[in-house]
């Protein structure tokens, strides 16, 4: 069961993310009785995620300043602010910021992806470690404990999602 929920700037929970980018979780599972998630990403140039799928949850991302290349299965999208990007459940993709900063909406339907953000990410309200990081390892770690899969590791501009890997999950048309 949900339940009304209200925040405000400077409320929201704060993870330290790929490329020391910063995450904010909005709306988790537990304010939204599991119906959905939404996040709010400020990422700095270069930053990419893996090549990866969600298994149990939908994903929407709307840019809402910058720019990033996106994979969706066997295609790939330049996404300029205000452009949106819809990614059904078991379709290999992966972002790559192309612009000095891109600051990204995304919402998750049902909830509980953002367990892995906060498995993988660190928790800005406690003192980091300063040799601390995103790695592949926590990534890895997180995503079997979460539910995610991990397909490979972040795409060159020139590069595409490997043809074995969409043959195995789905092109994405």
């Amino acid at each position: 069961m949900s339940f009304p929920y209200v925040s405000q700037a400077g409320e929201h929970e704060q993870l330290e993310w790929l490329g020391e980018g910063i995450m904010e979780v909005l709306l988790d599972g537990q304010r939204t009785g599991g119906a959905l998630s939404m996040f709010r990403s400020t990422l700095p140039s270069a930053t990419a995620s893996p090549v990866h799928v969600h298994s149990t949850e939908d994903e929407i991302i709307l840019m809402l300043s910058g720019s990033g290349l996106f994979w969706i299965g066997d295609r790939r999208f330049e996404v300029t602010a205000g452009g949106i990007v819809y990614l059904p459940r078991n379709i290999p993709h992966a972002y790559h910021v192309t612009s000095d900063q891109a600051d990204m909406l995304a919402i998750a339907t049902p909830s509980g992806v953002e367990n892995f953000f906060r498995d993988a990410g660190w928790s800005l309200s406690r003192p980091k470690p300063a040799d601390w990081a995103v790695t592949p390892e926590i990534l890895e770690k997180a995503a079997a404990e979460n539910g995610q899969i991990l397909l490979g590791p972040p795409l060159g501009s020139d590069e595409m999602i490997p043809t074995a890997v969409i043959e195995r999950f789905g092109r994405g048309h």
